[in-house]
């Protein structure tokens, strides 16, 4: 039974990321903007303690040369590859911005060792500093992100970059303690099933072909060490990834919220947040839902922002479907356009545009919401039940008029 529950999980985060990513695609090039773009791969910024990070700029060209004018940017920090950045980074520099995408330490081509995000916060920091010296940057910046990258973009923000004007927080890593990783109180095993995967995929560790090799394996065969749970230093292949190993002992040793989780506590410490304009997006069906609705709450309260909110009938990382599972909830559910509607934001934010941000949908109010269960039940032509459901714009939550029962 748990085998079947990990390998259904993971088989569909894999199928989620794979559409999403096809999603990304077709927006970059089937709706690129006026510019060209040049890309300059594996720029090495220096970080405060020496260590360099591996980065990716993409810059808008025109006749040939690219944009001679300050620029707004774009940055997007993740454990995942910045390869995988190449949809999003020309769509954003052939619409006049800037794009930086970066590995975070100690991943794929970035030097140092991995922590979870603990390092994420002064590194932004360093390299938005390198981002504002750059002869094409205007020194502002928005941040784009989901999941994990999500995560980065509150690190940063908890740092207070000066070059930092706004960030898209997708449903993002934050209040680790209380939901994240410790979600109500039990240790999510997405994160022992990330471990495993990560551990010898884009590591510092899988530059050693033998070792990657092992690492490789033990990723293909993780299930079999479920059962071999608590987990103990220097018992499996993990002790050659030594920073993966240590995190996950510790991440289950750790309880709710205690010091160990502290990185990205927004709803206690929302105060060390920088009030910047805000966007918080995430799904009824995310096992983090809670995590977007307190942040909400937290920095309302506290920035002016303005801090705006978005939750959709979506699982994790699909707000471009309008379907999951066995139901349809109707093609309005779906954010059709992934880059286009984040792009909204920016241009507002980071280039001044008056747009439909705050004047028109999804942007007319502080909160969006969907609600479900408006449709007839039947099925259609995909077998899908026909759930139904509607738009609707509020100003607060929770709402004061809700009835509680």
């Amino acid at each position: 039974m748990i085998s079947r529950f990990v390998f259904r999980s993971q088989l569909r985060l894999f199928i989620s990321s794979f559409i999403l990513c096809l999603l990304l695609t077709t927006a970059a090039f089937a709706a690129g903007g006026p510019y060209a773009v040049e890309v300059r791969k594996n720029v090495m910024i220096p970080m405060r303690d020496g260590v360099k990070l591996a980065t990716d700029v993409y810059l808008p060209v025109e006749d040939g040369d690219v944009l001679d004018q300050k620029l707004p940017t774009i940055l997007e920090r993740r454990p995942y590859n910045k390869n995988g950045c190449k949809s999003s980074g020309t769509y954003y520099a052939s619409h006049g911005y800037a794009f930086v995408a970066q590995d975070t330490r100690g991943r794929y081509g970035s030097e140092g060792v991995w922590h979870m995000l603990t390092d994420d916060g002064v590194d932004g920091v360093d390299t938005a500093a390198w981002i504002g010296k750059q002869p094409w940057s205007n020194a502002e910046i928005g941040m784009i992100g989901t999941s994990y990258v999500g995560g980065t973009q509150h690190a940063l923000a908890m740092e207070k970059a000066p070059e930092l004007k706004t960030v898209i927080p997708v449903d993002a890593m934050s209040n680790l303690g209380y939901a994240s990783m410790r979600n109500g109180g039990a240790f999510e095993l997405r994160f022992w099933n990330w471990i495993y995967l990560n551990a010898g995929k884009g590591s510092r560790q899988s530059h050693d072909p033998g070792t990657a090799a092992v690492l490789k394996e033990m990723a293909e065969n993780r299930v079999q060490y479920l059962f071999q749970l608590p987990l103990r230093k220097g018992t499996t292949p993990m002790k050659l990834a030594s920073e993966y190993e240590d995190w996950l002992v510790a991440g289950m040793q750790h309880g709710a919220n205690d010091d160990f989780w502290k990185q990205n506590n927004i709803i206690d410490y929302p105060e060390q947040y920088k009030d910047i304009p805000v966007y918080l997006v995430s799904g009824w069906y995310d096992s983090w839902s809670s995590n977007n609705t307190a942040n909400f709450q937290a920095l309302s309260k506290t920035i002016k922002g303005p801090v705006y909110m978005i939750m959709g009938p979506w699982i994790h990382g699909r707000q471009g479907s309008h379907s999951h599972g066995q139901v349809d909830f109707g093609k309005e559910a779906a954010i059709a356009d992934p880059l286009g509607w984040r792009k909204e934001w920016y241009d507002h934010w980071l280039k001044g545009i008056d747009n439909s941000v705050g004047t028109a949908a999804p942007f007319e109010t502080p909160v969006r919401i969907f609600v479900m269960g408006t449709g007839d039940g039947s099925r259609n032509q995909d077998g899908k039940l026909n759930h139904g459901g509607y738009w609707r714009n509020e100003s607060e939550w929770p709402l004061k008029r809700t009835i509680y029962t």
